[in-house]
């Protein structure tokens, strides 16, 4: 066998076998194909990401109902049942959105899409920060240094959206 072809054939083989798949995966994009909506408490010590749901952003079936850049959310919805205490959050994978409640009367929501590499659906919450599950990056909530989506960036903040809270349905403007 000539040298060229050898080395073209061997070598792929044995890359793999040495570095194995994480290699290749280390810095891959996630599978968002997960749950609509994931939910997570910053004093929960046991899985971040709560209980699972399904439903359709155009409905109201889930507590969500989409008209243009306007979202509003029925937090009376079992959807949001999660949001118990300040630093409780919930991610919907479904209008990429992470809602937090910063107090009885305050809730801010956040783009959930990773400025490092757009993973959506591995977040958890501690600190005045989230953290992104896929690479353990933190990105600030306080709306300063944003980083856009998918911009490869290790660090900085959330884009934060507009919100306003009217007795039980949470308004975010997109």
């Amino acid at each position: 066998m000539e040298r060229r072809k050898f080395l073209q054939n061997t070598c792929p083989t044995v890359t793999f076998a040495f570095f194995g798949i994480s290699f290749i995966q280390a810095c891959s994009k996630s599978s968002d194909d997960e749950p609509m909506y994931n939910s997570g408490s910053a004093n929960s010590q046991s899985n971040p990401y709560g209980n699972d749901s399904q439903g359709s952003s155009s409905e109201t079936n889930n507590g969500i109902s989409v008209s243009g850049n306007t979202i509003t959310l029925d937090l009376k919805n079992s959807t949001f049942g999660s949001l118990n205490n300040p630093g409780d959050f919930v991610n919907l994978t479904s209008i990429n959105l992470l809602v937090l409640k910063i107090s009885n009367t305050e809730f801010r929501a956040f783009d959930n899409c990773c400025p490092h590499n757009g993973s959506k659906n591995s977040w958890s919450y501690s600190n005045d920060q989230f953290t992104c599950g896929t690479h353990g990056n933190s990105f600030s909530i306080d709306g300063n240094d944003v980083k856009s989506c998918n911009s490869g960036s290790t660090s900085g903040g959330l884009k934060r959206y507009t919100t306003s809270l009217d007795g039980d349905n949470l308004t975010v403007t997109t």
